[in-house]
């Protein structure tokens, strides 16, 4: 039987990797089932997602998530930049477009390296108490900036137990059904914060989450921590920038800045 190659590149930001597809022809039928194929670490490309490149009828592309775990994200800020590199390097969009997401249409404009994308407007912001998580309470802040993002504040980030603490908060009751990403934040200055993600979809502690970055300066600056514009240091060691405005606790104009880089190109068969 004659296998169907199809053409793909890897890609990531700020160490959040990803498999990308341009799959306007429909060459991906069973995307959960595809995914979970090539994002295995040892007998696929490994990824922490893949990204569809695919048509709309509402902007100049729609991207879908897949995480590695075969479920569908609303929103991913890494991901939206890997893409946007994508439409602007391999297919030829002009430096500034704007594409559909679940979460809603993105603006991005692309000057070289680096990327920056227009997130939806936050939601849902709520704080509250965690009780007796591995013999510890965690205060928390809740917000969702295009995906749910709990954000906890700490000293000695370093010495935080991620992937610990993390399963037990993703899936508290608290945030059921849909669960939530996890991120342990220190405060470093009035505009600078570094970030520690737990990420749902993907189960594990990644190098960066660029929504989950977005959320906890956003908190941290509802908080009364810092100031935007805002310094987010990842676990990869990029350090990313968030702006937004703010008026009370209604906050517009969610901006998310850093790089994304061209790993390899090949071909998958199937």
């Amino acid at each position: 039987m004659t296998k169907t190659a199809i053409p793909f590149y890897k890609m990531q930001a700020s160490g959040n990797d990803f498999v990308v597809v341009d799959n306007r022809q429909g060459a991906v039928r069973d995307s959960l089932a595809f995914t979970r194929k090539v994002c295995a670490l040892h007998t696929g490309i490994g990824a922490d997602g893949v990204l569809f490149f695919e048509n709309s009828k509402k902007a100049d592309f729609k991207m879908r998530i897949i995480n590695s775990d075969g479920s569908e994200a609303e929103a991913c800020g890494n991901g939206f930049r890997c893409i946007s590199k994508f439409a602007k390097e391999v297919l030829n969009f002009p430096s500034e477009f704007q594409f559909e997401s679940v979460s809603g249409l993105i603006q991005a404009h692309v000057n070289y390296a680096s990327i920056k994308v227009q997130l939806m407007e936050p939601v849902g912001y709520r704080s509250g108490v965690l009780k007796d998580i591995v013999n510890r309470d965690f205060h928390y802040e809740c917000i969702n900036t295009g995906v749910p993002h709990a954000v906890i504040f700490v000293e000695g980030l370093e010495k935080i137990d991620v992937v610990a603490l993390g399963p037990k908060i993703r899936f508290h009751e608290t945030f059921a059904p849909a669960g939530t990403n996890v991120n342990f934040v220190e405060v470093l200055g009035k505009d600078s914060i570094c970030v520690r993600t737990y990420e749902r979809g993907v189960e594990a502690e990644t190098l960066a989450c660029g929504t989950g970055s977005s959320a906890s300066a956003i908190t941290s600056t509802l908080k009364g921590y810092t100031e935007p514009p805002i310094q987010v240091r990842t676990r990869g060691g990029e350090v990313l920038t968030v702006n937004f405005k703010i008026e009370g606790k209604k906050i517009t104009d969610v901006t998310l800045q850093g790089e994304a880089h061209f790993v390899f190109k090949g071909e998958l068969l199937q």
